[in-house]
């Protein structure tokens, strides 16, 4: 990680509206104070941008379905949105890069710390090639909370989110539920939704969320409304 002075230097506060545009009354409520960037800020106002996310811990077989999920997400000119964590996370940052795509990392801290000692590389890889951001500030302090409201952010700035994998006490599902009252899309693969015994994608999907499969994600791609005025094309 770099140096604090220059890390301060590299860093540019702003406020959700300065990149995102006039916010909705939902929106208002959702957005923090301010944020804080390192890296390319037009990544927040070219879109679509779609968040993946998942657990921690998550199994082979959605840490494979990450991998395919974003992927597809680039090939269609998807900026993809995560949080820097283990699990799902980290792997839609790592295809992301390696297929060349554009890649924001919400975090939890400070763009002065990194809650993963692991990823210090790819949070460095992310600040210099793609987009940080933050709502606190630097040489604030660390605390569990911060990651529901991390989550909330990553609503808030994504125009979709898809959640490949949770478990029934995950912190994702703050974000779905956040989405779903942003009135953003929430996506589950749905070989996901036949596996899981968790209770609460099935509580999303009575509020609109819905699954999706290989064939069926470009189509709801084509139809994702966005920030951007750019048109999309598939």
């Amino acid at each position: 990680m770099r140096d604090h002075d220059e890390l301060v230097s590299l860093t540019e506060r702003v406020t959700p509206e300065d990149v995102l545009g006039p916010l909705t009354p939902a929106e208002q409520q959702s957005a923090p104070e301010a944020l804080f960037l390192r890296g390319d800020r037009t990544l927040l106002r070219t879109g679509p941008r779609v968040a993946v996310v998942g657990s921690r811990r998550a199994s082979p077989a959605a840490l494979g379905w990450a991998r395919e999920i974003t992927r597809m997400l680039v090939d269609h000119d998807i900026t993809v949105v995560s949080g820097l964590a283990l699990g799902v996370d980290t792997v839609a940052h790592e295809t992301v890069i390696r297929a060349q795509g554009r890649t924001i990392a919400v975090l939890g801290t400070s763009l002065d710390q990194c809650a993963v000692p692991r990823n210090r590389r790819l949070q460095d890889e992310i600040g210099e090639n793609h987009l940080l951001v933050s709502q606190f500030p630097i040489g604030g302090g660390f605390h569990r909370s911060h990651f529901p409201r991390r989550n909330k952010t990553m609503a808030l700035l994504s125009d979709a989110t898809v959640i490949v994998e949770a478990t029934e006490d995950s912190g994702t599902r703050h974000q779905g539920w956040e989405a779903i009252k942003l009135a953003r899309p929430v996506l589950f693969p749905t070989r996901f939704l036949k596996a899981t015994d968790a209770t609460w994608p099935e509580k999303m999907v009575e509020y609109g969320a819905f699954g999706f499969n290989a064939k069926t994600l470009p189509l709801v791609l084509a139809e994702l409304p966005h920030r951007s005025t750019e048109p999309v094309v598939f």
